[in-house]
């Protein structure tokens, strides 16, 4: 098994003081409700595309009357943390009608992995409908276990398509280079290798394992289960991830970066093993800001609105077990710093920009119905 090292600058660790609760800027509006949300996107009609864990997929109006199923889904490995995953849009939807869906797939002998699937949204029928169904990404390889597939999607202003691959809890993929999971992976719209990907030289110099697409898509590793990506107004790409027991992390991501995990986490082992602190190994970079007690990030966004203008360049990051919706200033010196959570009252699975400046926001709340709320500024 080959493992990389990248010598890479440290970034300033800092850890999360907590500020106190504060009051809520915002009217809260319950809009819809829905069976294990997982996801919102907005299309630029103002409607949204809503996935449901069990691997339903629903066209909502702003006023949250909502289409039939869509139509043509594809199987999804329904169980644990798998099941359906993250929508988003073609950056030329409104020309092509294309988005992108991630979910769980079943291999054999018990084994699943995340997957990325491409396909043409049509509504000129009774029901609203996917075509020409391709799936342009495979977690490699499929593994056992139920948990920590990541594969939220993300597409940049140069069209390329981000997508998390998170670690599937087997600790030593994130480091291993003969698999895709623990990593971040950067594609084209099509599924095909951008050139300038950092490890596209690394394998032809390394010819390890039969498929090529594996070592070529990474463009960071050492995650762990990675399950928001954002750009801010400075075109940095963030990610925020989970920790193991303590040491949720937000890292700035770089080309060709190794965030350490598993040989360091400024959290331990659930059994309550120690791990290293990042402070112990400088060749890997360390978080801009990390939580213990953890927030258990399920998704997070820039803001670039006008609504909330106090927030404008901060990242909204979705808090499940923190049951928060939790406000980070970036800056400019790559580290972070948190500035106030807003207690929301469940879990949050999901948050999305609208382009009036709104927030729409996704609740995950066990076996009761999850609601979409809408996040408007108080009058």
């Amino acid at each position: 098994m080959k493992y990389l090292l990248s010598p890479l600058i440290l970034l300033v660790t800092l850890v999360a003081v907590v500020p106190a609760q504060a009051e809520l800027p915002f009217t809260v509006t319950e809009v819809a409700k829905f069976d294990e949300p997982w996801s919102v996107a907005v299309m630029p009609d103002g409607r949204l595309l809503v996935t449901e864990v069990k691997g339903t997929l629903f066209i909502v109006n702003e006023d949250g009357s909502q289409s039939r199923r869509v139509g043509g889904m594809p199987d999804v490995r329904y169980g644990g943390q798998g099941g359906m995953g993250d929508v988003v849009l073609h950056p030329d939807f409104e020309d092509n009608h294309i988005v992108y869906l991630s979910y769980a797939e079943a291999g054999v002998g018990g084994t699943q992995g995340a997957v990325v699937a491409r396909a043409m949204l049509d509504e000129s029928g009774r029901r609203p409908s996917l075509s020409d169904v391709e799936v342009i990404w495979r977690q490699y390889p499929k593994l056992v276990g139920y948990g920590h597939y990541g594969h939220r999607m993300l597409f940049d202003d140069e069209g390329y398509l981000w997508i998390t691959s998170s670690d599937r809890q087997k600790f030593t993929t994130s480091q291993d280079m003969q698999s895709n999971a623990g990593k971040l992976i950067r594609l084209h719209d099509d599924g095909s290798i951008p050139e300038d990907n950092p490890f596209v030289d690394y394998y032809a110099q390394n010819p390890l394992v039969d498929d090529e697409g594996v070592y070529p898509q990474i463009w960071s590793l050492g995650h762990r289960n990675v399950l928001g990506l954002a750009i801010d107004l400075n075109d940095r790409l963030w990610g925020v991830e989970m920790g193991p027991a303590g040491g949720d992390e937000l890292n700035l991501i770089k080309r060709g970066a190794n965030y350490g995990y598993p040989v360091v986490s400024n959290g331990d082992h659930y059994d309550g093993r120690e791990m290293p602190d990042h402070d112990t190994r400088p060749e890997f970079n360390a978080p801009a800001l990390w939580w213990t007690p953890v927030i258990s990030p399920g998704d997070m966004l820039v803001y670039r609105g006008k609504a909330f203008a106090d927030w404008r360049g901060n990242a909204l990051i979705a808090g499940l077990s923190s049951r928060a919706i939790v406000r980070v200033e970036l800056n400019e010196d790559g580290s972070a710093t948190e500035v106030e959570r807003y207690d929301m009252g469940a879990r949050i699975r999901s948050v999305e920009e609208a382009a009036d400046g709104s927030i729409w926001v996704l609740e995950e709340n066990g076996t009761s119905p999850g609601r979409l709320l809408h996040l408007t500024p108080k009058p």
